[in-house]
């Protein structure tokens, strides 16, 4: 059994890290609320984009682009959205698990990882990290989507990847959080869907042309994509690691309660000993 002065020193070890963990509670639901607001507002326009582009393209029949058709390398770029900072559950790890898991093989991916977790953890798994733009997770906005998208489109016209794709952690809510990965370009269109639409023999027409069109629309639409998904993956980050630090704040807790009260039956012990120690002296002297 444990002495008193390690059950002590072991409880004031514990009492440290539950008011660690407690403090990056606090800070986590005060970031999540902020950013859950953001993600609310910018949720209804990355999925109605998303919608929008494939049903627009799924009436444009036989246009001849390059963003539209599959480029003759095989490889694949992936843009990972993980968090830099650890101390958040399973969200990084959920998110890794998609690439390693997917079934493709290493070398035909580039991985453009935005976060240092992902990148980190999948250059040691031996994946090619294409670009690490870490520093954009610290303060996510439309223009790092921006730049994002351009040095991705470009490898993509360039011929250098053949598909794009995105992992990210959807945002539900506080308590629930989806690690998704959605394929970007070329487009994949559901027939049944469009089949099925109230519009679906209606013609999509183009002003002033197909090509001018699609120059700015699929920009456009990947820029928004990753931008939803930079803000959605904000609020799961945020709300992933207060569960974590409530859930280890709560077990700090029940350990603190388990400890007092082998201390308390140590000491019952020890005083014990002592009185039968005393009284069995005093008989001897007797």
């Amino acid at each position: 059994m444990a002495s008193m002065r390690d059950i002590k020193r072991r409880k004031s070890s514990i009492s440290s890290t539950q008011q660690i963990t407690n403090a990056m509670k606090l800070v986590s639901t005060v970031k999540l609320q902020k950013a859950k607001t953001r993600a609310e507002q910018t949720n209804p326009y990355f999925n109605y984009m998303y919608r929008t582009v494939c049903s627009m393209l799924a009436k444009s029949k036989n246009i001849n682009h390059p963003y539209l058709a599959a480029g003759e390398s095989d490889k694949k770029a992936v843009v990972v959205i993980t968090s830099n900072r650890g101390l958040a559950g399973g969200y990084n790890s959920n998110i890794v698990k998609l690439i390693t898991e997917s079934g493709w093989k290493k070398e035909d991916l580039d991985i453009y990882a935005v976060g240092g977790k992902g990148a980190d953890a999948l250059n040691h798994r031996g994946y090619h990290i294409a670009l690490n733009a870490s520093e954009v997770m610290e303060n996510p906005n439309y223009t790092d989507a921006m730049d994002l998208c351009d040095k991705v489109l470009k490898s993509f016209v360039d011929g250098e990847i053949g598909e794009i794709y995105l992992a990210y952690t959807h945002f539900k809510n506080t308590v629930s959080q989806e690690a998704k990965l959605i394929k970007l370009l070329p487009v994949e269109v559901d027939e049944s869907d469009i089949a099925n639409s109230e519009d679906s023999n209606i013609l999509m027409n183009f002003e002033p042309n197909e090509e001018e069109a699609l120059d700015t629309i699929i920009p456009k639409y990947v820029t928004s994509l990753f931008y939803g998904a930079l803000v959605e993956a904000v609020a799961s980050e945020n709300g992933a690691r207060m569960q974590a630090m409530d859930s280890a704040t709560s077990n700090a807790e029940e350990m603190i309660s388990d400890l007092t009260l082998k201390y308390n039956r140590a000491r019952q012990g020890s005083i014990t000993q002592e009185l039968t120690e005393i009284i069995a002296g005093a008989n001897a002297i007797g």
